[in-house]
């Protein structure tokens, strides 16, 4: 009887899942509400109207960009809010409110800071990426997807997904295709050159997703309805792991073999193998509501929440 507890709880032990803490922090001047990984520089947009440039290596500043302040609704100045940015080669993506009728600000930084959008234009944009130096790839607040061309500020195109209101879109790594998310559950997979809706991704989520991730094939989804989902973009079949609590966000490795998901009210971020669905680690610190998880690489991790510090994990910690 002794012998079979004694390997029964080696066994717990041995098959446990392991609980990882920070292996470094980032502090920026803000709280952070989009971050994208860039070779070696983090890019980090804040609510205070700039963005900041870390180099991951060294753990030093690289740049700030700051934006024109915006005036509130009582006509008091205030730093703008970044939504999103991104970059490419030397260029700078700026996605900012304008203070006025929920309307977006759009900036690119070369050099000097160059207006591309304003409230003038009317448009509620809610994220912006780089699909290379000419195009720039937008989501609405409407659930519309358009192409903008930077030299012409026209659209070369923009489509209506669906009735229902945006929340996060992602693209692949070559950039060919892209993913959206709405409040309805159902993903978007589109092909960013023309337009064109290529296949919808429905069964998993029955809500809200608020963040969606696309590598090597897979997308995941973090939904509003505690599902944490899974699809396979070539034969449209998915699954989905469940959540104890609202799931904010996700990521996937970049072969897509690792999945992090928020999982609890307690902001902590759970790894799972994507086949198997079985959990790799628990990484417990973050103490705000998650905005962005990002792999490195098949190790290690970046985390943002509604503060002012990046948390940096390794999967190989011991």
């Amino acid at each position: 009887m002794k012998t079979t507890l004694f390997f029964l709880f080696c066994n717990i032990f041995l098959y446990a899942t392991p609980t990882l803490k920070p292996i470094d922090t980032i502090e920026i001047n803000g709280t952070v509400k989009d971050m994208v990984l860039r070779e070696n520089l983090l890019v980090i947009a804040t609510d205070m109207g700039h963005i900041e440039i870390k180099d991951i290596d060294t753990n030093q500043s690289i740049k700030n960009i700051a934006i024109p302040n915006v005036k509130d609704f009582m006509g008091d100045e205030i730093p703008a809010r970044v939504m999103s940015t991104d970059k490419i080669d030397n260029q700078y993506l700026l996605l900012s409110d304008s203070g006025k009728g929920g309307y977006s600000n759009l900036y690119i930084y070369d050099k000097n800071l160059t207006q591309i959008l304003s409230a003038k234009d009317k448009e509620a944009i809610i994220k912006a990426r780089f699909i290379d130096k000419e195009h720039i790839l937008l989501g609405y607040l409407s659930n519309e997807m358009a192409l903008l061309d930077v030299k012409s500020k026209k659209e070369i195109y923009r489509v209506q997904l669906s009735e229902s209101k945006f929340s996060d879109f992602a693209l692949n790594v070559n950039k060919s295709q892209a993913v959206f998310s709405c409040e309805s559950g159902i993903l978007t997979v589109v092909d960013v050159k023309t337009g064109k809706i290529l296949k919808e991704l429905k069964g998993q989520n029955l809500d809200n997703v608020y963040r969606v991730d696309f590598k090597n094939g897979m997308i995941s989804g973090a939904g509003q309805d505690r599902r944490g989902s899974l699809y396979d973009v070539t034969t449209g079949k998915g699954s989905y792991i469940a959540g104890d609590f609202l799931i904010y966000s996700t990521a996937l490795s970049p072969s897509a073999s690792k999945v992090a998901f928020a999982m609890d009210e307690q902001n902590n971020i759970s790894v799972y193998n994507s086949s198997s669905k079985s959990k790799i680690a628990l990484l417990k610190g973050q103490k705000s509501t998650l905005n962005v998880i990002i792999f490195q690489d098949e190790n290690k991790i970046f985390s943002a929440s509604d503060d002012s510090t990046i948390l940096v994990w390794d999967l190989k910690q011991k």
